[in-house]
């Protein structure tokens, strides 16, 4: 038996982003049953609490509040508690494997405590975690030394992007790096025209199918808002533009409007989170084209999402985005009237289908869940 002890995420049943997203389904689609997962959760529980999350052992840690540094102590506590387990059952070759640089500067002395148990130590990098300009430059500092320390001491660090695994190789030329997608549901979506929560939103927000674009994104500067909706508003389109984010009570989102200046035109509009999945599948499925702007990480999970269920995807060519979208999607760049162009030009014509189709076929060869977690599996159990 192969024990997997996954640490960085928030932990089972998954409420939030990427990495929760990610453990929940290698949990819930695991097929070898010669690997046992260990779970840190976290929690606010005064006392240790484990439980069984389909077939996964889930252990609490209630880190000390300590601001942003909480998740530090929070990736501490769990490798600690992992160890301990692992003494008192006397568990074999045990794989640790932390998602996200963070806890990096303080990844030595666990390493060699990891090592000791016979075990290995894998890393998940996540993005370019120290470009993000939400973080301070001290912050940023200590983020990329972390992510420094990481390669240091990690066996093998493993990139949900060729462009982040090929950034980890010219950085760190000594650091084994192997890549393994993310993954992304392909499945349409279960709702129709007459359904319900379709319609209500639809009226709420005064949308019509394939009468707008749209963008499904968190609410951070690096993903690109003021260009996009700059762009957007200098474009003919009669479109609307349906953003779907956190923008409620976001300090961010006072300084969009003296940017962008979007308020006096009606196509913006901003309409929060929508946590029904099957809603989003439908919102991206019947938007005219899907704008993306994230620019600073490996693979995101919006974009997966959707190649799987849009036709026509108007992406930033980063390299990120370029590694995952290859030939299916149509780039612009962040130079005034880019993208704006790019709108006018494809506003007058019929959905580009092939390119929807182009979309699919790729996430359905490489970017299946099911394939992500045979992947997975393979390599823990090697």
């Amino acid at each position: 038996m192969r024990h997997v002890f996954i640490i960085g995420s928030r932990g089972l049943p998954a409420k939030y982003g990427g990495f929760e997203t990610f453990v929940e389904q290698l949990v819930t689609r695991q097929n070898n049953m010669d690997i046992k997962y260990h779970v840190a959760c976290l929690s606010d529980q005064t006392h240790q609490i484990h439980t069984d999350y389909q077939g996964a052992d889930c252990f609490t840690i209630n880190p000390p509040a300590l601001g942003s540094a909480r998740v530090i102590a929070y990736d501490m506590l769990a490798i600690r508690y992992a160890l301990s387990l692992i003494k008192k059952d006397q568990i074999q070759k045990p794989v640790f494997y932390i998602l996200g640089n963070t806890i990096g500067a303080f990844i030595a002395p666990f390493a060699h405590q990891i090592h000791a148990v016979g075990g290995s130590l894998f890393v998940n990098p996540d993005g370019l975690e120290w470009k993000r300009s939400k973080w301070s430059k001290p912050v940023q500092a200590y983020l990329k030394f972390s992510e420094k320390m990481m390669a240091k001491y990690a066996d093998l660090m493993i990139a949900d992007n060729e462009g982040i695994e090929d950034y980890i190789r010219a950085e760190y030329s000594t650091t084994r790096t192997r890549f393994i997608a993310y993954g992304t549901d392909l499945n349409p979506t279960r709702l129709t025209k007459e359904s319900e929560q379709v319609r209500r939103c639809f009226a709420q927000w005064a949308i019509k199918e394939k009468e707008f674009y749209l963008i499904i994104g968190r609410f951070v500067p690096e993903n690109n808002y003021v260009t996009i909706i700059k762009e957007f508003m200098t474009s003919h389109t009669k479109r609307d533009l349906v953003i779907v984010t956190n923008h409620e009570r976001s300090t961010y989102f006072q300084k969009l409007k003296e940017e962008a200046g979007f308020e006096s035109d009606r196509r913006i509009k901003f309409i929060g989170t929508v946590y029904d999945q099957e809603l989003l599948k439908y919102l991206r499925q019947e938007c005219r084209a899907y704008i993306h702007g994230h620019e600073v990480g490996g693979t995101n999970p919006s974009l997966l999402e959707a190649l799987a269920q849009t036709n026509e995807n108007l992406v930033l060519g980063v390299d990120f985005n370029r590694k995952v979208a290859l030939n299916a999607v149509r780039y612009w760049k962040k130079e005034v009237g880019s993208l704006s162009t790019l709108i006018n030009q494809i506003d007058g014509q019929e959905e580009a289908l092939d390119l929807g189709q182009k979309a699919k076929k790729h996430m359905q060869d490489y970017y299946t869940w099911e394939e992500i977690v045979r992947q997975y599996e393979d390599l823990f159990l090697s």
